[in-house]
């Protein structure tokens, strides 16, 4: 039987690895691109023919024109934020009505959810996990607690039902004795934005993505946030809510397992995290705060500081075998054009002397045992070949590669869609 295939792309750091601009180079080769978890606190950006878009919820395969994009049902919606989004693309010229389909079983985040992020995380004090605010935590909880609203719940009697969980919402609210709110005006857009949703197909997208398979075409599945920040295997609990990791597309868009082919695992040539948690290799000096300054390294959607440090081979090799990882793609290469000295961590040092190099239940008091390399000292923005490498460069690429046993096949040297070398 002629069958497609579905490779999935997905962060293996602390999330911001630059998974859009890698879709976006990607989409090509697919006819399909859909994507399986995460929510609106998850933003990628993708820079091309000297625009910068920044997307939120919509899978980062909508620029190439004729592929089908698919919002999966382990996505987490918020209509109002989705809204703006969309109207903000279509504005540009881009058509997404035709070419964007949404999952029925996709749960919606209300805007009680959000003051519910903001009251639990005020609750918690100086314990507080850094959440974006977005109203994340609280939908996959009641989608987990079997109260949640979907995607397809806004085609019946859906008044109702968004009174009913409304409600309950604010009773928990006051029970966190929280009162500095007020949702009038954000319910009147996100009640714009249920309408807004009215206008594209809705989908039992699973059905759909299966017969895509059987006609044989392929499915590029785009993930977000990292692996780091997993709700079972990343630094819990200072993680997202949803699962990052490849077995997440599964679930997150209805396929069989025996239908994954190739694991595309990003990485940055360095590690930044946003929020707070355990960081190992995370910097406080005057190095990271040019990895910062240099790698323009805010959050596309919240404008917060990225917390910087250097490569964790150790947490690395972790999430390439949690993964699956079939080929690693490296990302901001030319942050470090100018560094005399490149360090990465091969091993951690734990609290009782030991030292180890396979990832620990926890990370909060590791020592990381670095190694030193020397620095390219070239400006590889320009560059087209990976035969225009530095030897110094080829020889972090090759360390890389030895210390994870996975071949590095793309190349990222700057944010334009140009700026990537396929290597050979």
């Amino acid at each position: 039987m002629n069958t497609g295939k579905v490779d999935v792309l997905l962060g293996l750091q602390w999330g911001d690895e630059g998974k859009g601009k890698v879709v976006d180079v990607l989409t090509p080769k697919y006819d399909v691109i859909a994507r399986f978890q995460g929510g609106p606190n998850a933003g990628h950006t993708l820079e091309f023919e000297g625009e910068k878009y920044v997307l939120r919820s919509i899978p980062s395969g909508i620029f190439q024109g004729g592929k089908v994009n698919i919002i999966g049902n382990g996505v987490v919606l918020a209509p109002d934020l989705f809204m703006g989004e969309a109207k903000d693309l279509e504005k540009s010229g881009h058509d997404l009505k035709s070419r964007l389909y949404i999952s029925k079983k996709a749960h919606l985040i209300m805007p009680t959810h959000r003051v519910l992020d903001a009251a639990i995380e005020a609750s918690k004090g100086k314990n507080r996990v850094g959440t974006t605010g977005k109203g994340i935590g609280p939908t996959y909880t009641d989608k987990v607690s079997r109260t949640g609203l979907r995607v397809g719940d806004i085609l019946d009697n859906f008044e109702e039902k968004y009174a009913a969980h409304k409600a309950a919402h604010l009773k928990t609210i006051a029970s966190l004795g929280y009162t500095d709110f007020d949702i009038t005006e954000v319910e009147k857009t996100w009640m714009e934005g249920i309408e807004y949703l009215k206008q594209f197909k809705l989908i039992d997208s699973e059905v759909e993505i299966n017969k895509v398979l059987r006609s044989g075409k392929d499915i590029l599945c785009e993930g977000a946030q990292g692996t780091m920040l997993d709700v079972d295997f990343g630094s819990y609990p200072f993680v997202t809510s949803s699962n990052t990791i490849c077995a997440g597309a599964c679930i997150g868009l209805g396929v069989g397992p025996n239908r994954i082919g190739n694991v595309y695992g990003i990485m940055k040539a360095y590690c930044t995290r946003v929020g707070a948690g355990p960081f190992p290799t995370e910097l406080f000096d005057e190095t990271g705060a040019k990895i910062r300054d240099l790698g323009h390294e805010y959050g596309a959607v919240t404008g917060r500081e990225r917390r910087c440090g250097w490569c964790d081979l150790v947490q690395l090799k972790y999430s390439v075998m949690v993964n699956g990882v079939t080929e690693l793609i490296m990302m901001k290469s030319d942050v470090l054009d100018g560094f005399d000295t490149i360090k990465a961590c091969v091993a951690y040092k734990l609290k009782d002397g030991s030292v180890t190099t396979d990832f620990p239940y926890e990370i909060n008091d590791v020592e990381p045992v670095y190694k030193e390399f020397k620095g390219w000292k070239t400006d590889m923005t320009k560059f087209t070949s990976e035969d225009q490498f530095p030897q110094e460069f080829k020889d972090y690429i090759a360390f890389v590669e030895e210390s994870l046993e996975t071949k590095i096949g793309i190349i990222s040297i700057g944010p334009d869609r140009a700026q990537t070398i396929v290597r050979k």
